[in-house]
């Protein structure tokens, strides 16, 4: 098991988000997926961290983040990375986020597009009309109502070290509220000037068409690429077969596939390592 090279926290609008640094390299940025922490994403950060300089997050209101009186939205999400970013003097890293925190990656890269040399979405959809009902269904459903439930969970026992610890129902509130708020990016995805991968699970929450039409929006899977590949895309889509939403967090595949995309001549920004 690779240590953290450092760990602390960084005041970045209005929170104070904890993070963790492993290995070296060209830096990139782990995001979570909802209502998890570092701990649940390690599967992924030690194989990552051979070669990388990894930055894994938790974002507002998960584990050692605390919540505070700051609304909740992915937009805000986005800038956070930013934030943190200038907060550890990075002009421009790789980010990687799952679920949720894949959606708050693309917001990052839509909004600082200078600051993601690659953009990595794992499981997550350009437009909440992507997800399956019952999904959509379930994000909204996230409340108070849990807390005692979610108490048992990593994030949940992490919440008791928050300054106000009895802000953790009211979390759920917020982040429930913010996972059932409508949101439709697909014209500024057209518009993502880096690489950008995309990874699913073959029985995803979001169904396949839908996996196809985000593909399509980076210019894959649009047009022959010619045998010599002359027209090939930038961009990237891996289909991790074997795995749903829920479990996909469980697959070694998956940073196999971050590492080929990270090290692919075609999707290496000019003038980055």
């Amino acid at each position: 098991m690779i240590e953290p090279v450092s760990s602390g926290y960084a005041a970045v609008n209005g929170i104070n988000m904890y993070h963790e640094i492993y290995g070296e390299g060209e830096p990139l940025v782990l995001i979570h997926g909802g209502l998890t922490t570092i701990e649940q994403m390690q599967g992924w950060v030690q194989p990552l961290a051979k070669t990388q300089r990894v930055i894994v997050v938790e974002m507002q209101g998960h584990g050692r983040t605390a919540d505070t009186d700051r609304p909740m939205n992915f937009p805000t999400m986005g800038d956070d990375i930013a934030a943190l970013l200038d907060h550890l003097y990075i002009p421009k890293a790789d980010l990687v986020g799952h679920s949720f925190g894949g959606a708050s990656a693309l917001r990052a890269a839509i909004q600082h597009p200078d600051k993601v040399g690659r953009l990595v979405v794992i499981s997550s959809p350009p437009a909440r009309n992507n997800w399956y009902p019952e999904a959509r269904q379930g994000m909204r459903q996230v409340s108070a109502a849990f807390a005692e439930n979610m108490m048992h969970t990593p994030t949940g026992k992490l919440s008791k070290q928050w300054p106000d610890p009895q802000r953790f129902p009211q979390f759920l509130d917020k982040f429930g509220k913010m996972m059932g708020e409508d949101y439709d990016w697909t014209k500024d995805v057209a518009n993502l000037p880096m690489p950008v991968l995309l990874v699913f699970s073959d029985n995803d929450s979001i169904p396949q068409k839908h996996i196809a039409e985000f593909f399509a929006l980076l210019g894959g899977g649009i047009k022959e690429p010619g045998w010599q590949n002359t027209k090939l895309s930038r961009s990237r889509l891996a289909i991790v077969p074997g795995y749903s939403h829920y479990n996909l967090l469980s697959s070694p595949e998956v940073p196999q596939i971050v590492f080929k995309f990270l090290t692919d001549p075609l999707s290496n920004p000019q003038g980055q390592a």
